[in-house]
């Protein structure tokens, strides 16, 4: 596989130190793209799949957004479907060209993607090797671990703070040979927020040759401030973006890495192929809505507010969230609880191995949160 490797890939994966072997891996990479076992989005989607569930049925465990896309983005995508013959690329450039100027970057900044699931495993394939570690909090967000795995580069999990936000102290002091620090902000699993100040500090003091890769799948849950402006810095920074949350478009896949043109181009050649139609034109759609961030946000926080404050009362213990999701902890092994609350058919998300005691659970509806509701109080009983 490794003549699929050009000679100065070559060279440049020698200077990462990777072996003929795990350059092999590579080259397998670039051979077989989006049919890896880590790559592809239903391989991605296991840890969240539960199959069928029947109708009645409540499924808070992917943090997804049930609101689905708004109603300009889901009309944008009806008016596509009939011309979807075409690759239609001027509706990508479009869409890259919008993000851009409201994120205050060139357009040569954004490269767009089918979700951000595939640019963070890129970063990783890119940035990485066995001696450039992916460092990242624990709990974090797993999907990078696999592709590090994967090319045999050793990752570094450091603990979150006592107010569950990284350490990214601790985490430059890990490895003072990093290819990648992995912030995602809010957290995926805790909703907690990371500082911008933190963040900042890690930028500057982090090893020469590394990068942040600042994932902010959330951030618009927040009302925190993104992390573009040290790419309009020309820092070592890729931000990844995803339509899936906020903008209800988990399915309709569309999401964006911005970054430096250089960073950028590192990661270009892991893949490549048409984005799909359906998902640009609704994702640029959605970015012509100025209030539509604002007004789901509070939908979203509302939902979330008025859970934790019946957890609060009922004297559950949970993890202050300002995302779609957060980590309740039921005090035993945090499968059973999930195994419960499936028979009671309400489907919540999976344990992380840091803290197996804890279970995340999305933010529905009002209606599927009162049902959430019920079933937590029989199970926990």
């Amino acid at each position: 596989m490794t003549n699929l490797l050009s000679h100065e890939q070559k060279v440049e994966l020698i200077k990462r130190g990777f072996s003929r072997r795990s350059m092999g891996r590579l080259g397998l990479l670039l051979g077989a793209g989006s049919s890896l076992p880590f790559f592809n989005e239903p391989a991605l989607a296991q840890l969240s799949n539960i199959g069928r569930i029947s109708a009645d049925a409540v499924k808070i465990n992917a943090n997804e957004n049930p609101m689905g896309p708004c109603p300009e983005a889901a009309e944008a995508i009806h008016s596509v479907v009939q011309k979807g013959g075409r690759y239609l690329y001027e509706e990508t450039f479009d869409f890259s060209k919008t993000l851009a100027d409201q994120e205050g970057v060139k357009p040569n900044y954004v490269m767009p993607f089918a979700g951000s699931s595939d640019p963070l495993h890129r970063a990783v394939l890119a940035f990485t090797s066995p001696t450039k570690p992916l460092v990242m909090g624990d709990p974090g967000y797993e999907a990078g671990q696999r592709a590090a795995a994967f090319i045999g580069s050793k990752v570094i999990t450091v603990p979150l703070t006592k107010t569950y936000a990284h350490d990214v102290k601790a985490m430059v002091a890990a490895s003072p040979d990093a290819g990648v620090f992995y912030i995602c902000n809010p957290n995926n699993p805790t909703g907690t927020i990371t500082k911008k100040s933190d963040i900042e500090w890690l930028v500057a003091n982090k090893p020469a040759g590394s990068i942040l890769l600042l994932d902010e799948a959330y951030i618009h849950l927040s009302g925190e401030a993104f992390g573009t402006d040290l790419v309009a810095a020309d820092k070592d920074v890729i931000v990844l973006r995803t339509f899936s949350k906020l903008y209800g478009m988990a399915g309709l896949r569309a999401g964006a890495a911005i970054g430096r043109p250089d960073l950028l181009s590192k990661i270009q050649h892991y893949g490549a192929g048409a984005l799909p139609v359906t998902g640009m034109i609704g994702a640029h759609a959605s970015l012509k809505v100025k209030t539509l961030v604002p007004e789901r946000r509070k939908i979203i926080a509302d939902i979330r507010t008025d859970t934790f404050d019946w957890m609060s009362k009922k004297g559950y213990s949970f993890v202050p969230s300002v995302s779609n999701k957060f980590m309740v902890d039921v005090k035993r092994p945090g499968q059973e609880i999930v195994k419960a609350m499936a028979a009671e058919k309400v489907y919540i998300g999976r344990v992380w191995k840091a803290w197996p005691t804890h279970v995340r659970v999305s933010v529905g509806t009002k209606e599927e949160m009162a049902k959430f509701k019920v079933a937590f109080e029989k199970v926990m009983a």
